[in-house]
Parts: structure tokens; C-alpha cells; sequence
């Protein structure tokens, strides 16, 4: 791979040379490869196949929870969560000890490693909210819930540069990834002044369906907010705004 320098930028194929543009800018590579058949056919290739088939198990499962939360996700994610996010899931899918090398999926697997992972890298939960707090998940009533004790906003939470206001959210998701389908609930805070003045007593609940058989995953975030002139704005776009995955049951 090589990077593309000059005012002309190309896109296409010269030869056997390709010009493309990636996140990473204006790349080039020669042209070649396997061919497809080969590959899908080919004994040689039996790995290549089952590790095909897994990603892509994997990331059908990771769209299938940002679908669950995306209004939240909306407001919380940086440009790479989602390949962040898929490589997570091959990891929780390859902790399948029920079914053979190519057909594991992330429901025999260990959905309880996804537990901490931020959803947008440039705001992690972890260094933007000290207060502590307790989530739990109920399964046999199907609830979601965080806990939060009163707490003082400049002292707890860190924000970034122009915050006059913040608010906390939560997100609950039932999620059946064998048919695709899943049950989800949001909460969040009022918008709250960032200031010396201590907050109530935080509880977020969020309802799915009681004695649920299906993985139950609970984010914890926070949103923050510039006053201007009796308005509320989104601080720079959302871009420090913090979502995680706080809690996880499995199966």
C-alpha cells in the first residue's frame, strides 16, 4: 500500500495499479488477488472461508446492537466505533466452545466481554464521569437500570472546555441475534447545570421484556450542553460526549 502525494488525486485503476481513498487519505496498491472462486471452493482455503463467515457473523451482531441503541449512538460515536465495535464481537464469538470453527456465533459465545467498551474513543465514560454508580440488570423483571448518588457536577465530571450544561443517559436492549430482532428502552436526566451545586439522586430505568431468554446489554453516557441566550447547544458537535456498555447479561 502507498500513499498518494501531489495536487492530482486518481481514483481507479491504471494498469495494474489502483487509486482509492480511504479514511487514512488518497492510497494506492498494485491490482491482484485470488480469485473469488478459488477461494470459495478451494480446500486450501477452508480458513479463509470460516474466518469469512465468522466476521461477517460478527458484524451483523455488532449493527444489530447499534440498532438497538442508535439514538444514542447518534450523539456518542467516533468514525471507527463501528470496526472497533465488530472487532469486539469476533472476539466474543470466538469464546463459542459449543459449535465447530466457522459456525460459532455470539450467542454461545461470552457477550460479558463487550462490558467497558466505549463507543466513542475521543469521550470514554471511564476519565469523563467519576461519580460512581450502580447498574443493574433484573432479568426476571425485564429492567435495566443505573443508579447514581447525589453528587457535585464540577468535581465529578469532567468536561470539556465550554460545557455549561451536561445530562446523563441510559440506554437498556434485549437483543435475539438468531433472528435479528431486538426490544429496546431509553432514559436520561434533564438537561443539569455544570456547576458546584450538587445534583439529586440519579435513577435511570429502562424496561424490556420480563424473563427474557435473550443477551440484556445496559449503556451508561453523558451529553453535554452550551447555554447561549436561554439555549441549549450540543458542545462541539457531540464529539466528547461518552457512551459505554456498563453491563451485560448472557444467556
Amino acid at each position: 500500500m502507498a500513499r498518494q502525494k501531489g495536487i492530482v488525486k486518481l481514483d481507479g485503476t491504471i494498469g495494474d495499479i489502483t487509486f482509492y481513498k480511504s479514511k487514512d487519505g488518497y492510497l494506492a496498491r498494485e491490482k491482484g488477488g485470488v480469485p473469488a472462486a478459488r477461494i470459495a471452493n478451494d480446500p486450501a482455503f477452508q480458513r479463509t472461508r470460516e474466518n469469512g463467515s465468522e466476521f461477517g457473523r460478527a458484524g451483523k451482531a455488532g449493527k444489530l446492537l447499534r440498532n438497538a441503541i442508535r439514538g444514542l449512538l447518534q450523539n456518542a460515536s467516533d468514525p471507527r466505533m463501528v470496526s472497533r465495535l465488530t472487532k469486539e464481537m469476533v472476539r466474543v464469538l470466538q469464546e463459542d466452545a459449543v459449535n465447530p470453527r466457522g459456525l460459532r456465533n455470539v450467542i454461545d459465545g461470552e457477550a460479558e466481554l463487550l462490558a467497558g467498551f466505549d463507543f466513542n474513543i475521543n469521550g470514554k465514560l471511564g476519565t469523563t464521569i467519576y461519580a460512581p454508580f450502580t447498574p443493574v440488570i433484573d432479568r426476571a423483571a425485564g429492567t435495566l437500570s443505573i443508579n447514581i448518588p447525589a453528587f457535585v457536577p464540577l468535581n465529578m465530571i469532567a468536561a470539556p472546555g465550554g460545557t455549561t450544561h451536561f445530562k446523563i443517559v441510559s440506554a437498556g436492549a434485549e437483543i435475539d441475534f438468531e433472528n435479528e430482532v431486538f426490544v429496546s428502552a431509553n432514559s436520561e436526566t434533564a438537561v443539569l447545570p455544570w456547576d458546584a451545586n450538587p445534583t439529586a439522586v440519579i435513577d435511570l430505568v429502562n424496561a424490556v421484556t420480563a424473563n427474557s431468554a435473550h443477551p440484556l446489554f445496559l449503556t451508561l453516557g453523558i451529553e453535554f450542553y452550551q447555554q447561549v441566550n436561554a439555549q441549549m447547544y450540543p458542545l462541539r458537535n457531540g464529539s466528547f460526549n461518552a457512551l459505554s456498555l456498563v453491563a451485560i447479561s448472557g444467556v
